[in-house]
């Protein structure tokens, strides 16, 4: 598949800590399979925040979402608790909030958040980019 093709690949994962782990082997293989391998690693990493955020902190299912157009990688994650995100803290300061999201706004393009309310389903999509370059 030619990579400027757009996708999109959701993966519903359970409240569950290997969640983490699950979903990013599972980002790996997808960038790989459409040759996107030089975005693996931030990807991961980037995704891994996202989803121990969505899978730690709060009770209930989570998914994860993936998203390719136009050159941009659009890694999110969605939670059931529609409470905002804790802003970022200090990148490398020793606190037990705002690890996370201060490494996502170091290494990604462009990142935020925003509430949902779909299908009776409420709650948040974290998301961040990162461009092909």
């Amino acid at each position: 598949m030619p990579e400027n093709d757009p996708w999109e690949y959701t993966l519903y994962i359970p409240n569950d800590p290997r969640a983490v782990t699950v979903s990013r082997r599972t980002l790996r293989l997808i960038l790989t399979m459409h040759g996107l391998i030089r975005l693996v690693d931030t990807a991961e990493l980037l995704a891994a925040e996202l989803v121990s955020n969505a899978v730690r902190h709060k009770k209930g299912p989570a998914a994860l979402r993936v998203r390719w157009v136009a050159g941009v990688l659009r890694i999110g994650a969605w939670d059931a608790d529609p409470r905002p995100p804790e802003p970022p803290g200090e990148f490398g300061v020793m606190e037990e909030g705002g690890r996370g999201l201060a490494m996502v706004q170091a290494c990604a393009d462009l990142w935020g958040w925003q509430p949902l309310a779909r299908g009776g389903n409420r709650g948040k999509f974290v998301w961040c980019e990162l461009g092909a370059a």
